[in-house]
């Protein structure tokens, strides 16, 4: 059982949701991300992803896409956020770390190099957002041998076979997003979700994470007994752009704690 799965057996175990949190790296430069994740630790969130800048990032609305153009713009590579990770995981000890991205920067830098070089840095998981499972097999092969989950995503509009597939090839933790459209900071969770959660249900065993829109304590107060896993990203991102420089960090971790929080 790697870190992922040992994770998400003792929140599941104490009766609550883990919590994870999405920092996009090299952002807002790239020696801040090491420290900005030891305040997201401190403040008591289970799991940190890693979002892996790129140009063109389809699934990411304007908060993301705005740190992604910044990392980019500040040096951030794909080599630098392996980096990165190397970093993160001398300084934070058994905190699962994911990276999450997309495609097409991994096949360029060679998809067996990258998981090789992933899992040297104390990475436990991937999360490529704009691969579909039937066309991944060279990632899925290389994560297998390399002891890495992917970890694979549904929508609410997935047919039940796209969720049999999904079910069958995921490990860690299945990744349901709970809107169709693109990540941002909500209002409100929609109503709709608790029937989707149950849907992919019927077909798996995995931990379910929930991200797109959880802002707020009551979003993730919500999700207690309905899901595994409660994913914040956007909301992180914006609280570090309206921070001064050197008031970030406590700022990050007070967010986050009150976040933490909910979870219990």
């Amino acid at each position: 059982m790697g870190r992922i799965s040992e994770t998400l057996a003792k929140t599941r175990a104490e009766g609550r949701p883990a919590l994870v949190a999405f920092l996009t790296a090299g952002f807002p430069e790239p020696a801040a991300t090491p420290r900005l994740v030891r305040a997201l630790i401190e403040g008591g969130v289970d799991m940190v992803e890693l979002g892996m800048p790129f140009s063109d990032p389809l699934a990411d609305g304007a908060t993301i896409e705005r740190a992604s153009h910044a990392a980019l713009q500040a040096g951030t590579t794909l080599a630098g956020c392996l980096y990165i990770a190397r970093e993160i995981r001398s300084g934070t000890g058994g905190t699962p770390l994911i990276l999450m991205g997309y495609y097409n920067p991994l096949l360029a830098f060679g998809v067996q190099r990258f998981v090789d070089t992933a899992a040297t840095a104390g990475v436990d998981g991937l999360i490529v957002v704009d691969l579909p499972p039937e066309e991944g097999g060279e990632l899925d092969a290389a994560c297998r041998s390399a002891g890495l989950d992917n970890i694979l995503l549904l929508a609410p509009n997935s047919e039940e076979g796209r969720i049999r597939r999904v079910a069958r090839k995921a490990s860690g933790f299945i990744y349901c997003v709970s809107v169709t459209g693109v990540t941002g900071a909500r209002d409100e969770l929609p109503p709709e979700l608790p029937a989707f959660l149950e849907r992919v249900r019927c077909h798996t065993d995995l931990p379910l994470a929930v991200g797109f829109g959880i802002s707020r304590p009551e979003h993730v107060r919500s999700l207690r007994g309905l899901a595994d896993a409660a994913v914040v990203g956007s909301a992180i991102i914006d609280v570090i752009e309206r921070s001064p420089p050197d008031a970030a960090e406590e700022r990050l971790r007070e967010y986050v704690r009150t976040l933490s929080q909910a979870t219990r």
